[in-house]
């Protein structure tokens, strides 16, 4: 990317970088035929997709400056400045952004809950079992449609679950 961007004069850096970060946000991207005459095609496409994943990587791993200046070390001074400048000024909005198309993977949402514990005295295979079982049911709303999910877990599927959604809070807490 350095060297293809280096073409570009400071300026225009600039300019070219809010625009990549208008369509991150789902707003009008930068356009290939506005920059034909400096990059090919093939060189479009890296440049553009270099500056979209500095952007994405730098909010999304909330990087200092100094980190942002050291990724971008082989590009010229002044288009790193270009760069960090524009991230620094839409930060916010390249978060929400990215939120936006993590929330959009999957439309469903937990409506209810049930759960209830039961013990499983035996088996057909063997008389004397005595194992919890946790038996739980989830409402989930997908696209208006409410679908019952149910699900039997013994202790060790238990507490695989458990760690597995305080794992998730934990990812959702640091992306507040």
């Amino acid at each position: 990317m350095a060297a293809q961007l280096s073409r570009l004069p400071a300026a225009e850096c600039l300019k070219l970088c809010h625009r990549v970060v208008d369509g991150l946000c789902g707003r009008e991207p930068p356009r290939w035929g506005d920059y034909s005459a400096i990059w090919s095609l093939e060189e479009w496409l890296e440049v553009l997709h270099s500056l979209e994943a500095v952007f994405c990587q730098a909010t999304g791993n909330n990087s200092t400056d100094e980190k942002v200046m050291s990724g971008l070390s082989e590009v010229g001074s002044s288009h790193a400045e270009a760069v960090l400048s524009v991230l620094k000024a839409r930060w916010e909005e390249i978060r929400l952004a990215l939120l936006d198309r993590t929330s959009a993977i999957s439309s469903a949402t937990l409506q209810d809950f049930d759960w209830q514990l039961k013990l499983a005295l035996s088996s057909d295979k063997i008389s004397s079992l005595q194992t919890p079982l946790l038996s739980l049911s989830l409402d989930i709303r997908e696209d208006g449609a409410l679908k019952p999910v149910t699900m039997e877990m013994n202790k060790e599927e238990l507490n695989t679950l458990i760690t597995s959604l305080e794992a998730a809070n934990k990812v959702l807490l640091q992306l507040k």
